[in-house]
């Protein structure tokens, strides 16, 4: 006999996968281009960016992040600004 799912286990949203589902699946390489792409990480915007290690002073940190938030931001831009 099956047992029966517990009420607050039961989750509309994401249903219990079926062997059905399964069958009818299409792997990931099997869907469009334009929808591999449209799936496939973050997308890009504008500029993209490079994460770097940058070492400074503890004060000048401090202070950055003193000033709010979006502080990585605006130290970007200052940094843009002066680049020659």
């Amino acid at each position: 006999m099956k047992k029966k799912p517990k009420p607050e286990m039961v989750d509309d949203d994401n249903p219990e996968r079926t062997d059905k589902m399964f069958r009818t699946a299409v792997p990931f390489f099997g869907l469009p281009a334009t929808l591999q792409r449209k799936l496939r990480g973050r997308p890009v915007v504008g500029q993209p960016k490079t994460a770097i290690s940058l070492r400074v002073p503890n004060d000048t940190l401090a202070r950055w992040k003193a000033s709010g938030a979006g502080w990585q931001t605006r130290m970007a831009s200052v940094l843009a600004k002066r680049a020659p």
